[in-house]
């Protein structure tokens, strides 16, 4: 069906495109440090007014799987009430640090509260996250590149790898 056929099935326009529009100014929240290259590249391709803000949090250490104990390193700078808010994280793996950042969120009264990754493992997922916007479902591996990490190192590779098997620590 085309725009035509379509718009001539619409009787009385209530609110339009413009209205719906209005107030909508974005708040990225990057989820540091995985997620600024991908929120740089994202950020750019939004046509609408954002601004942006960082928190850091850990639950990984030096590790390959994550710890499931979730610490703020660096909390928000902007008060999020009543903000549109998108999460941008990097990778969900089991979905513990993604849960605990949405509570902390939820609790702070945004507006709206979104989550765009990435990445995605869904086969190590412990706990479901409602993620509205998804790069790429991938295997159950190791990644590193394009803003991801091991132990600090590789992030500013400029694509996305898996972690060579003699570099693993034991156990992962």
């Amino acid at each position: 069906m085309s725009q035509t056929e379509v718009e001539r099935g619409v009787g009385e326009i209530l609110i339009d495109e413009e209205r719906l529009q209005e107030g909508r100014e974005l708040l990225l929240v990057g989820v540091l440090k995985g997620a600024v290259f991908f929120m740089a590249d994202l950020m750019r391709s939004i046509s609408r007014p954002c601004e942006i803000d960082f928190m850091a949090i850990s639950s990984y250490g030096a590790s390959t799987d994550s710890s499931g104990v979730v610490r703020i390193l660096k909390d928000l700078d902007i008060n999020i009430e009543g903000r549109h808010v998108l999460v941008v994280e990097d990778i969900i793996d089991s979905g513990l640090t993604l849960s605990y950042l949405l509570r902390n969120l939820e609790s702070r009264a945004p507006a709206s509260l979104e989550i765009c990754a990435l990445l995605t493992k869904p086969s190590r997922r412990e706990i479901e996250v409602p993620v509205r916007y998804i790069g790429f479902e991938i295997p159950n591996k190791f990644v590193i590149g394009y803003g991801l990490d091991f132990a600090e190192r590789y992030r500013n590779l400029p694509y996305v790898g898996v972690l060579h098997a003699d570099l693993m620590p034991e156990g992962a």
